[in-house]
């Protein structure tokens, strides 16, 4: 919900601090007095495009301000942006949102205190707020917008949509992957046949990770190998003993002087030559780990040749595919993925059409399924709002929603055959959706943007919203002048549909119609005055009870200063309270 919003240097409005309430907010004023700019301070806060011109003539910039409270799901999907932007709520957990318009061009956007782009900022607002502007009616007429409103009607069409969705992108997938691999078969073939040369050479030399390595470590061992001999043996002689030195060694010195520390019996000494066993481990372990590493070596130098042999190979195979060993093995994994992926023969291309085919089948089931699941959900949804048009002075009007098929043309690579009909496989599915309108008994019915005059395209578009405000989660629902183009009976009952839709929804209405105003629960009035004789300035008050009844009177043709003006006000002030009531 939108509790606060700050206005500075937007078109005429100078500065204004709105506060907002939950229900019907209803704001009035004279014409060009500025109620517009609100709307348009809330376009900026859904991060709709600035526009230089309209930062006030005395101003640097425009500043729009809002504070959100973030509640229910609508709350949760905002505070998910938050948190994602790195944005922090207050601490009462309100998150403040807030768009600037430079006089020269630029804009900024800043979301709980932190600097964001504009796309992040209509992602934020999103799930919080909708603006009907008096431009959202041409919306209605475009189909996209209809089938949106119709699948927004029935919960059950969102499941079937993104089933459909899943369904024809696979389908679509596979479709376009047997294309590529008929069209280019020449050429897949022969990178198919190059892929399988590569891998017969790996195969044949059959590389393990990392042997290249370890053959150098060997030539380089090979390379001297009666020096390694010599310097082995020798070592082994100093620690162990040999046939020539009596002493036996490293180990027997120690052990000689282990045995007379331990003659001794001292204390001291004795402590010392356990230490020495110590050592005599460590040298027994290192002296067969030479005797193993002599036992390991070539008896002569032949061996190196074997191993440079095969060093040889293993280059070769390096100089072709990659850098070293592991990457030739790498490359070898993704060359025979890649090989199952260009494969171009007779039966690969025949599981690939026949998967191609099933997949079609399943992407016109679920198109079926979606469809008449809209065929169900249009029935009911033109009954309800031709429920609704009846109460809004449109007493023979009723509401038709089509469903109808969106034929393939030639060639149409998205055609899928549902029911026995080749039909166009779109995005949103096979399905073209229309709202009609019947104007009285027995006309026909004709889509909405031929049959409908501005006033009536106004209530139909009211009657929807009113009508599917069950299933919308957005919080906040702003109308700019819905109620162009009505007048009498019609006024009251759109001001009691606007009320109706308050009960779940925080509903913001720019009015000119006193009867659809004192519906309102609060009631906010933009004044005029001139500023220094020359620039004019507005700003937005909230009425009280005795200041709503002048208000009211002044839209009764401006009869704010006479009794008859004031006793009509008051008259319906009470009829609306007494109908919200109810």
């Amino acid at each position: 919900m939108l509790s606060e919003m700050r206005i500075q240097g937007l078109g005429v409005i100078a500065e204004a601090d709105v506060e907002l309430g939950a229900g019907l907010t209803v704001l009035t004023g004279e014409t060009g007095a500025g109620k517009t700019m609100v709307v348009t301070g809330l376009h900026l806060l859904s991060g709709a495009r600035a526009d230089p011109s309209r930062v006030r003539t005395d101003a640097r910039r425009a500043v729009v301000e809002g504070r959100f409270t973030l509640d229910g799901p609508a709350g949760a999907a905002a505070a998910a942006v938050v948190e994602a932007a790195g944005a922090d709520a207050d601490e009462d957990g309100t998150v403040i949102a807030v768009r600037t318009v430079s006089a020269d061009g630029p804009s900024r956007a800043h979301l709980g205190g932190r600097s964001v782009p504009a796309g992040t900022l209509a992602e934020f607002t999103g799930p919080l707020l909708t603006v009907h502007g008096q431009n959202d009616q041409l919306r209605l007429l475009r189909p996209a917008e209809q089938r949106a409103a119709l699948d927004r009607s029935a919960e059950q069409v969102a499941p079937l949509l993104a089933a459909y969705r899943d369904a024809r992108a696979r389908w679509q997938t596979a479709a376009r992957d047997l294309a590529e691999r008929t069209a280019r078969s020449a050429e897949l073939a022969r990178e198919a046949e190059s892929l399988r040369a590569g891998l017969e050479e790996v195969a044949a030399v059959d590389p393990q990770p990392g042997e290249d390595v370890e053959l150098s470590r060997t030539v380089n061992r090979l390379g001297d190998l009666d020096a390694l001999r010599s310097g082995a043996a020798q070592a082994q002689a100093a620690l162990m003993g040999s046939d020539d030195d009596e002493s036996g060694g490293a180990l027997g010195l120690v052990a000689q002087a282990r045995a007379r520390m331990l003659a001794a019996g001292d204390d001291a000494l004795t402590a010392q030559q356990e230490r020495l066993g110590e050592v005599v481990a460590v040298l027994t372990d290192v002296g067969a780990e030479l005797s193993a590493y002599l036992a390991d070596l070539p008896a002569d130098g032949a061996a190196l040749d074997s191993v440079l042999t095969r060093q040889s190979e293993l280059k070769t195979l390096v100089r072709q595919h990659a850098t070293d060993v592991d990457g030739v093995l790498e490359w070898a994994q993704h060359a025979r993925a890649r090989l199952v992926e260009v494969d171009v023969s007779g039966d690969t291309l025949d599981a690939l059409a026949q998967r191609r085919d099933a997949l079609a089948e399943n992407a016109a089931a679920t198109a079926g399924a979606l469809r008449a699941a809209r065929q169900a959900a249009a029935t009911v949804l033109a009954a309800a709002v031709s429920t609704e048009l009846s109460g809004l002075a449109m007493g023979q009007a009723q509401l038709e929603v089509a469903v109808t098929d969106r034929p393939a043309a030639d060639g149409d690579t998205a055609a899928l055959l549902v029911d026995g009909v080749l039909l166009h496989a779109g995005a949103h599915g096979v399905d073209e959706v229309e709202l009609r309108l019947v104007a009285h008994a027995g006309a026909p019915a004709l889509p909405v943007g031929r049959s409908a005059s501005g006033g009536e395209l106004s209530r139909v578009m009211l009657a929807l919203e009113v009508v599917l405000a069950t299933a919308d989660t957005t919080a906040t629902l702003v109308f700019d002048e819905v109620d162009a183009g009505v007048g009498g009976r019609a006024a009251v009952e759109v001001g009691r549909r606007l009320a109706r839709l308050a009960r779940t929804h925080q509903v913001i209405v720019v009015t000119h119609l006193p009867q659809v105003a004192a519906f309102a629960d609060t009631h906010l009035v933009v004044d005029k005055a001139a500023a220094d004789g020359a620039v004019t300035a507005s700003g937005v008050r909230r009425l009280t009870s005795e200041e709503r009844v002048a208000e009211l009177a002044r839209m009764l043709a401006g009869l704010d200063d006479t009794d008859t003006g004031r006793a009509h006000a008051e008259e319906l002030l009470q009829t609306a309270s007494a109908d919200r009531a109810r």
